[in-house]
């Protein structure tokens, strides 16, 4: 059985350290792996539905919750660092232990398997897993804003012609015919370009991709416009960061060419929207109506 994502923070902390405190998340994968001894190679083959590896899969969400902690940090492409609270956590751990239903639990052993802490072990008056007055609507809610932001983070560990390549292919799934990725330095800031039909009319257009972490100023979107006046009826602006208050003024200059600006959260928003590069997956949710079964 799989470790629980909680089960695999503290692991990975000591992974990344272990490989001098910053890595590839190649490397961390297999790093955290060796800890967990119980995993068979068929527990490491298992794929989700979307086709990806679901160990690795795992390993990012544990990386999303540390990173919201303050815990990991980005290094630059695809590369996992860790931080000072990060490191307090792995000397915290030694000592930290978990009081459940009344008895003390050691902290989990690195590679063993998790305690078992079910009702028949920790006595009948041990809590539900799930408390009973749960809104799953607000869990909805938070598993949303998680899962977003651990999308940007993958992102963020794009390289830079692999961020342009994918707003390359968000654009087609909006529709675009005709995308090119320029793959080219000195192009004025155009990363590619596309046409887009509007009844019998075709939109010409020129997209950039900066995938930074500082908010993107007004210099780079007149620079973006100034290389597209002329050529293009309409500018696309990807960031996986977001625009300043200026630059959003900038964008929209009365008989200048509009640029489009894309932020971050927008960016996840049109993927879950489109289904580019992320799937759904119903759920089944119960009510309990059993007091309906005896009315009169």
């Amino acid at each position: 059985m799989f470790p629980q994502q909680w089960e695999i923070e503290i692991p990975l902390l000591r992974a990344v350290a272990a490989l001098g405190g910053e890595a590839r998340a190649k490397d961390v994968y297999e790093e955290v792996t060796k800890q967990f001894r119980q995993l068979t190679d068929a527990d490491l083959s298992q794929t989700l539905p979307s086709g990806s590896n679901k160990w690795t899969n795992r390993i990012q969400w544990a990386r999303q919750a540390l990173v919201s902690k303050g815990e990991l940090a980005s290094a630059g492409h695809g590369v996992w660092s860790i931080t000072a609270r990060g490191r307090d956590r792995i000397a915290d751990s030694n000592d930290l232990s978990v009081k459940v239903s009344g008895a003390r639990i050691s902290p989990i052993l690195v590679g063993s398997a998790a305690p078992d802490v079910s009702p028949e072990r920790a006595g009948h008056h041990a809590e539900p897993l799930y408390p009973s007055n749960l809104n799953l609507e607000d869990v909805s809610d938070d598993y949303r804003a998680s899962f977003k932001q651990k999308v940007l983070n993958k992102l963020l560990d794009l390289s830079p012609g692999q961020f342009e390549k994918f707003a390359e292919t968000l654009l087609k799934g909006y529709g675009f015919q005709k995308t090119e990725v320029t793959g080219k330095s000195g192009d004025g800031g155009i990363d590619g370009h596309g046409q887009l039909r509007v009844g019998l009319a075709v939109i010409r257009a020129a997209f950039q991709c900066k995938r930074w972490q500082n908010s993107v100023g007004p210099k780079e979107v007149r620079e973006f416009r100034g290389a597209i006046q002329g050529q293009y009826e309409q500018g696309y602006f990807f960031t996986t960061s977001t625009f300043t208050k200026s630059a959003q003024q900038e964008s929209i200059k009365m008989g200048a060419v509009p640029v489009i600006l894309f932020e971050g959260d927008q960016i996840v928003e049109i993927m879950i929207e489109k289904g580019v590069g992320i799937t759904r997956r119903p759920i089944e949710l119960y009510e309990d109506q059993l007091e309906e079964l005896f009315e009169t």
